[in-house]
């Protein structure tokens, strides 16, 4: 009897035991010419689950608790195949091209260039969704050449886009998470400039958290705030979409209470008009004192989805009452609202680009709120602000909307500078490489003059960070904790325009060494590394080094603002993240090397 029942228990464990087995599929897909393939879709048959191969080198990592699998793997323009596979085999799965695609003989995105409308030619698909492929910036020989250009934004859409992703469970398609504005988010170590200055210029040199070896240096910007006695009155046009795909709580609702917010810190000097596109197009309000509060909300309130979405014809419409309404002592300004979905008129990234150029030239200004999921076209809210010299930020939520409308009403509607690029030349006797963190598709432009690049919109009040990953010269190494006026790692330059002006103005400044080991930094800069350390993760960005989640977490909440609502959130993604993408293997030489580093740099992190 007891014979009998050891080997029942024998033949359950053996059976069993594969339903608590766990593996992880790791591979690669390449083309013929063993060249990686970005976003190939691959099917796993056993969990009936869609994965992408990586952005960058191809590769994939999937979990199942079979040891005996199939995939099927698809790409645009190649031949589909299905393999089966032992699941702890490394995966080599080579595409060929469809007869189609070999006669197109298409032509491969392979150089960067100055512009970035010509970087934005080839798209990433995520569900319906669309985004630029956006190709990270390198790292650069100083000696070779020590100036870069990017232009400066305070675009904020890609963390909230972010945040709807990881809230709702699901992988960050690689192409939506742009540092820049991950770090914008938090308006991180703002200082009021001198008195008649439009930007504050502050530097910071420090080891670099991910990679012992280089440095990190900090670039912070930080624009002049707006008097509010002095806020120009408003010409403010809603330009809604109220098309069919926006009839759900997360699009027109969401969009409906975003404006009613608005419009209760309305002046009376401030104007509003209401042009919807949808079944029709038409002029739902025309130029209503924003004392008439009342009848714009009621205006606001009535508006339902249905329809075609006819988006081409409404900017044309919007920017034409926009006109009618002019006054250079204005804040001239169209509000578009919508997930980007146009389907009547022109619809092209391209062609909207030149439309939106065109209206621009009159001096009115385009902020774009994107909101919406699974048909969301972050590549044309994105080619839109940018062209309509204007802003771009996504509502994922109520919260939000109160962020963007109420908190930081004047940082979102009311610029300081336009056309605004930074210039930055690097020191060769410190600097032996560096490498822009972000502003991906900024390329960094062979020129030194600021005309072959578009500057940005720059609100009131707005703090800019940027980061350079730096690897020093010899030379170098001798900073340690001194600072010294004398030693110049930098030269930057700020051209602008003011708002309505035809004048570039150009700001010299320079950034002498100013180095602090990463304990000693303000709290700020801190966890401005942690946000961006956050972006590179998510990203699979192949020059940050296997970095651990817990690692992350735990330098924001060093250095967290314990007040600020928007901070703690974000250690609640940083937690959910790793939900979503597990450190597959314990990587004790990662955890040795931060361990080093914070033994070196960052005394009270020794106890954890």
């Amino acid at each position: 009897m007891l014979l009998k029942k050891i080997i029942s228990y024998f033949i359950l464990a053996l059976f069993a035991s594969p339903a608590y087995s766990q593996y992880y599929i790791r591979g690669e897909v390449v083309n013929e010419k063993n060249q990686p393939l970005s976003y190939a879709k691959i099917f796993l048959h056993s969990a009936r689950t869609l994965y992408n191969s990586g952005a960058v080198d191809g590769s994939f990592g999937i979990l199942t608790n079979k040891l005996f699998d199939s995939l099927t793997i698809t790409l645009e323009d190649y031949q589909p195949i299905t393999i089966y596979i032992k699941s702890n085999e490394w995966q080599h799965i080579v595409l060929k091209p469809s007869a189609i695609a070999a006669s197109k003989n298409p032509s491969r995105l392979i150089s960067f260039t100055n512009v970035l409308g010509q970087n934005q030619s080839e798209k990433s698909f995520a569900d319906d969704e669309t985004y630029f492929k956006l190709i990270e910036n390198e790292f650069i020989q100083t000696d070779q050449n020590s100036r870069t250009v990017f232009s400066l934004n305070v675009n904020k859409a890609s963390y909230g886009n972010v945040r709807r992703f990881v809230n709702m469970g699901n992988a960050v398609p690689p192409d939506a998470v742009r540092v820049e504005e991950l770090l914008n988010y938090f308006n991180l170590l703002y200082k009021r400039p001198k008195e008649n200055k439009i930007f504050n210029v502050e530097s910071q040199l420090t080891p670099c958290p991910w990679n012992e070896v280089n440095q990190l240096f900090f670039l912070n910007i930080s624009a002049q705030k707006i008097d509010l006695n002095k806020i120009p009155p408003g010409n403010f046009v809603f330009l809604i979409d109220v098309s069919a795909s926006m009839d759900l709580p997360n699009r027109l609702s969401l969009i409906k209470s975003a404006f009613q917010l608005f419009v209760k810190n309305l002046r009376p000097i401030d104007t509003i008009s209401i042009v919807t596109y949808g079944e029709k197009v038409e002029v739902a309000l025309s130029a209503v004192s924003g004392s008439e509060k009342d009848k714009i909300l009621k205006s606001i309130d009535k508006l339902e989805a249905s329809g075609e979405t006819p988006g081409e014809s409404g900017i044309k419409l919007a920017y034409q009452i926009a006109q009618s309404r002019f006054c250079n002592e204005s804040n001239n300004r169209v509000i578009l609202a919508t997930d980007g979905d146009f389907n009547v008129g022109e619809n092209s990234e391209k062609g909207l680009e030149e439309l939106i150029s065109r209206e621009s030239q009159k001096g009115i200004y385009l902020t774009c709120l994107g909101v919406g999921t699974g048909n969301f076209k972050d590549s044309k809210l994105q080619i839109l602000a940018k062209k309509g010299k204007g802003n771009y930020t996504y509502l994922d939520n109520s919260e939000e909307a109160d962020r963007v409308f109420v908190k930081e009403l004047t940082q979102t509607l009311y610029a300081v500078a336009d056309n605004a690029v930074m210039n930055i030349e690097f020191n060769p006797i410190f600097v032996k490489k560096y490498r822009l963190i972000g502003f991906d598709n900024n390329k960094e432009s062979l020129h030194s003059d600021t005309r072959f690049l578009e500057g940005g919109e720059i609100g009131s009040g707005s703090s800019i960070m940027a980061l350079f990953e730096i690897v020093p010269t010899e030379e170098n190494y001798c900073f340690d904790t001194v600072n010294n006026a004398s030693m110049d790692i930098a030269k930057m330059t700020i051209s602008y325009k003011h708002p309505n002006d035809s004048i570039t103005i150009k700001e010299n400044y320079l950034s002498c060494v100013k180095y602090k080991i990463f304990e000693d930094l303000e709290k700020d800069y801190q966890f401005a590394a942690a946000v961006a350390m956050f972006g590179l993760k998510i990203k699979q960005s192949k020059y940050f080094k296997k970095v651990n989640w817990d690692i992350i977490k735990s330098l924001a909440e060093r250095s967290l603002n314990n007040s600020s609502y928007l901070q703690n959130e974000f250690l609640g993604l940083v937690e959910k993240s790793k939900a979503i993408y597990p450190d597959m293997v314990n990587n004790q030489k990662s955890k040795n090397r931060f361990r080093r580093f914070l033994s070196k740099h960052f005394s009270y992190f020794i106890k954890k």
